[in-house]
């Protein structure tokens, strides 16, 4: 067990870190009806968590998903909720950092610090927090609560995230006067493990966003854009970030490596040509339009693009797949939140294959030595 939330597994000494993503929701990330897509039960979750700690990956984040995507799978349909999810699995893992990711807009921040600091303890200090602002109008219809200009929604998080911290840190009863918020006589404690507060992550990619995470968070991820274009965006998140806060900067990727890079592409037609479920991804498309990131808008079939799975893809040979990791790396990243289409079944070719190449082109430690 770490002596301090500095040598929690987040920050050990990998150069390029690694982990999983999505798979509270049921299909993970990709809109396949592939009968291996992955089923998010309670047990598949505490399996691939498991795999994860043990092969030494650094984190699980799960998405906050209150609709899914439709069509004959509706993608993240099924979800777990990610507070309670991340209090289950830091009850049954070592050393990985476990991440709630939580719409701020729907859940008061004085309760939230409470349950935030429950799963602190829960995990010794493996807890983190991701910061939604929210976009989505359905979801937010669902809780009766007003989706605000995109602006004013960062104007929110950041008084909400003020509350909270403050309920992490302050001894004495405080009041707080805001413009969404006024609060009397608020008091939280336990305070959080190691008196210091939870991780803090955020994304962001309009200017708003960008800047409310720069400010705010100690990791950030981010999509990635072109390839060209990373590295001054990296440089701008640096940049713009208080000195010595901004940790980590980690995007999001959707992997299938094999042995050979025929072996992957094959695996990429099937799952999307052979078992694609584009009645989904014509909703997905249509729903998420205005959010669909530059880089994917310049893709030539933006639906094929969603049934393979969101974030940046790595289609090929483990070969293939590190040696784009030592790009990404090269330009100033510092590590991916992989979705797959199994996490269970497709954790081995992360675990033997992707891992050792990592140790040996020097982006990871010998396992036991991070």
């Amino acid at each position: 067990m770490s002596d301090s939330r500095e040598n929690t597994r987040i920050y050990n000494k990998n150069k390029f870190k690694l982990g999983l993503f999505g798979m509270n929701c049921s299909g993970g990330l990709s809109l396949t009806k592939a009968k291996e897509r992955w089923d998010a039960s309670w047990d598949n979750n505490v399996k691939a968590a498991q795999l994860a700690d043990d092969a030494g990956l650094e984190f699980l984040l799960p998405i906050g998903r209150w609709h899914g995507y439709k069509g004959e799978t509706d993608t993240q349909g099924t979800t777990f909720e990610t507070l309670t999810w991340a209090c289950g699995l830091l009850a049954l893992t070592k050393g990985i950092t476990t991440f709630g990711t939580l719409h701020v807009a729907f859940v008061n921040p004085v309760f939230a610090a409470k349950q935030m600091v429950t799963a602190d303890h829960i995990g010794h200090g493996r807890f983190g927090l991701n910061i939604v602002s929210g976009w989505n109008p359905v979801e937010f219809g669902m809780f009766g609560v007003e989706l605000r200009e995109h602006d004013d929604r960062y104007a929110y998080s950041e008084e909400w995230l003020d509350i909270v911290k403050r309920i992490w840190s302050e001894t004495e009863p405080f009041d707080h006067e805001g413009a969404s918020y006024k609060l009397k006589n608020v008091l939280g404690k336990p305070k959080p493990w190691w008196g210091s507060r939870p991780i803090l992550v955020s994304a962001g990619n309009s200017e708003t966003g960008r800047n409310f995470a720069a400010a705010s968070a100690d990791c950030l991820f981010t999509a990635i854009p072109k390839i060209e274009d990373i590295k001054p965006k990296l440089e701008y998140f640096r940049k713009v970030a208080p000195p010595g806060q901004l940790r980590n900067i980690f995007a999001s990727s959707h992997l299938m490596a094999r042995a050979t890079r025929k072996e992957a592409q094959d695996y990429h037609h099937y799952i999307v040509y052979e078992q694609g479920d584009w009645e989904s991804a014509e909703y997905a498309a249509g729903f998420r339009g205005q959010r669909l990131n530059s880089w994917m808008k310049e893709q030539d079939d933006i639906k094929a693009r969603l049934i393979s799975g969101a974030g940046y893809p790595i289609v090929g040979s483990y070969d293939d797949a590190v040696e784009t990791f030592q790009k990404l790396h090269d330009l100033g990243l510092d590590g991916l939140a992989l979705g797959m289409i199994n996490y269970v079944d497709d954790f081995p070719h992360i675990r033997d294959e992707i891992l050792p190449r990592m140790e040996r082109v020097g982006l990871r430690e010998a396992s036991g030595k991070a």
